[in-house]
């Protein structure tokens, strides 16, 4: 058992935090900026929650965060009241939220002045994953820091993996969203496709989910495209966050991403149609509409 500090109850955070004290055993020390999400989290799972980010990394050995953006995860860690300012020599900071590679660098650069260890661990999976404990995690970051937090981010993941030095986990988790908004506006059109044609989709996905064109999103996500129906995780705005970053990095380091440019400028029309809460399937209203 460790002591563990969880900084960010979103969507993600708050069942991955359950996960590292109910299935990890590890005495969960808990912080949200709005602190009635946190004593929520305390009364249905005990531990306790902390009004500051300091406050709840105080004496952790690891520190967790899954916050909203490259803003809110300096605010946590160096800002006022931030974490790094009362985690002690030798401790470790996993960072699950998704944010730009710069800023994971940044960051290990302080923590490793500090005698901290720094993780950059995004992750994938949705708000299924996080509910099930089966995320994916990409991580960054030193060989030795990784083997000593790989056991506690195991509590929440089925699969963890060391991708690099500092900023390759979040380079990864950028590949990550470039497959999927790819896949998701071939998935709509397929759907849209199959509509337009006449045909029955639950029996077009059926038979083709089971050849090369099968992917998660079609076994998940093409029968409630169909419909309609766009209630399940991961937002368009968030998604739109991300592909932000991804476009960002790639003007940086000379990538071609025409495919997920204009991905991203569909998601920016769903957001003009008011699908910002949609999930990111919601790309086949576009091609619906009439």
């Amino acid at each position: 058992m460790a002591k563990v500090a969880f900084l960010g109850l979103g969507v993600m955070g708050y069942p991955m935090a359950a996960h590292l004290k109910n299935q990890g055993g590890h005495d969960v020390t808990v912080y949200n900026r709005t602190s009635t999400k946190a004593e929520s989290w305390v009364a249905e799972h005990g531990g306790v929650f902390a009004k500051t980010p300091a406050e709840a990394a105080k004496d952790a050995d690891f520190v967790f965060c899954c916050v909203g953006n490259d803003d809110d995860l300096r605010d946590v860690t160096i800002g006022d009241e931030g974490a790094f300012a009362t985690m002690q020599t030798g401790s470790i900071f996993i960072d699950n939220t998704t944010a730009s590679a710069k800023a994971a660098r940044e960051l290990y650069e302080v923590a490793k002045v500090q005698g901290l260890g720094f993780i950059d661990a995004p992750v994938s999976g949705g708000q299924a994953g996080a509910e099930n404990g089966n995320l994916t995690v990409m991580c960054g970051g030193d060989e030795d820091v990784f083997a000593k937090a790989k056991p506690v981010i195991a509590a929440f993941a089925h699969m963890v993996g060391l991708m690099g030095p500092s900023g390759a986990g979040q380079l990864t988790k950028m590949v990550n969203q470039i497959c999927i908004a790819g896949l998701v506006q071939g998935l709509s059109e397929g759907v849209h496709f199959a509509k337009q044609a006449g045909l029955d989709v639950g029996a077009v996905i059926d038979v083709i989910s089971k050849g090369a064109a099968g992917s998660w999103q079609m076994e998940n996500r093409a029968s409630t495209m169909a419909k309609g129906e766009f209630e399940f995780g991961f937002a368009v705005d968030w998604m739109r966050k991300d592909l932000s970053i991804v476009l960002d990095e790639a003007r940086s380091n000379q990538a071609r991403l025409p495919v997920t440019a204009t991905v991203d400028q569909f998601y920016a029309q769903v957001q003009a149609m008011g699908g910002n809460r949609w999930d990111t399937s919601s790309l086949v209203a576009l091609l619906d509409r009439k």
